[in-house]
């Protein structure tokens, strides 16, 4: 299992450079980086299976942090996160 993300900040109409992102496998912190010019993290983690928690600290008045629990399998996996201000999403990637 490998894990990509990518932060979009809606508001502005351009990717989050300079984001924070962790990836917890329990309470275990396997990966973590900042995204770079392009809002990306290309290889956040590459492991097992399971349940993973996904931590963004986006540049938000708001939102001080973004955190996801996924269930992921074999494969790649793309999660995104588009932030404003005032409003977040995510999906599932390709």
């Amino acid at each position: 299992m490998t894990i990509s993300t990518h932060v979009l900040d809606t508001e502005r109409g351009r990717p989050a450079a300079g984001v924070r992102v962790e990836l917890y496998r329990g309470d275990e912190l396997v990966g973590s980086g900042e995204t770079d010019g392009d809002g990306r993290i290309r290889e956040l983690a590459d492991g097992a299976p399971g349940t993973y928690r996904i931590v963004f600290h986006p540049p938000s008045p708001f939102f001080r942090r973004v955190e996801l629990e996924v269930e992921l399998g074999d494969g790649h996996y793309h999660v995104p996160l588009l932030v404003s201000s005032y409003a977040c999403a995510t999906y599932r990637g390709s």
